[in-house]
């Protein structure tokens, strides 16, 4: 499954609910055999994810540090209509947009190799990037998070964009917690902070 990073580099400082804690994802920045265009996201899926406020204030700081740019290119089509966005994250140049592949062939298998896409790499050892090892990745860590926390596969579905839940059920299933271990965690839960007297014969006569 191809990992929507074209919503990532298509993403508008605008779009960005800092206060309101969500994200709106709204149009990706796609490749053609003509040149990079805006376009609709993923599947047409307009969606608003959650923002965590930590995530927030690591994009606060991108922005202090670099500015967002205005990036011009044709909506949907090379021949399509010029729209403007002031996108998060350009070329290091500022003179535009940045390419999918051109970040998975470059910055990410760089990254990759240094332990990012590899959590087996031993240090000094230089693992080959194996096909996938790119944003999927990312999004499967996204995924498993959210499923050990409790959230359930269709808010999941959607933060995802995936147009049916079943689709994301057969693909994270295997992710999600044991029943034996949520009966587990749902009880610890309950009984968190509670002091742990002793519960003997000597509580039974008091009673």
């Amino acid at each position: 499954m191809r990992p929507p990073a074209g919503e990532i580099f298509g993403l508008p400082v605008e779009e960005v609910g800092f206060d309101s804690g969500w994200l709106h994802i709204a149009n990706q920045v796609k490749g053609t055999e003509q040149g990079l265009v805006f376009a609709p996201p993923k599947r047409n899926k307009l969606r608003d994810v959650p923002l965590p406020d930590r995530v927030a204030h690591v994009l606060k700081q991108h922005v202090e540090s670099f500015p967002p740019v205005e990036i011009t290119l044709p909506w949907f089509r090379p021949d399509g209509p010029p729209v403007t966005k002031r996108l998060l994250f350009t070329r290091l140049d500022g003179t535009g947009a940045v390419r999918r592949t051109d970040f998975n062939d470059r910055t990410w298998k760089i990254r990759s190799r240094g332990g990012w896409g590899d959590p087996g790499a031993e240090a000094g050892r230089t693992p080959p990037v194996r096909p996938g090892t790119r944003h999927a990745r990312l999004r499967h860590f996204y995924a498993s998070v959210l499923l050990d926390a409790g959230e359930n596969i269709k808010a999941l579905s959607h933060h995802l964009g995936h147009n049916d839940p079943g689709f994301t059920l057969r693909v994270y299933t295997h992710l999600m917690p044991s029943s034996d271990a949520r009966a587990r965690k749902a009880v610890d839960g309950l009984y968190e902070g509670i002091d742990a007297a002793p519960d003997g014969p000597e509580t039974a006569q008091g009673l």
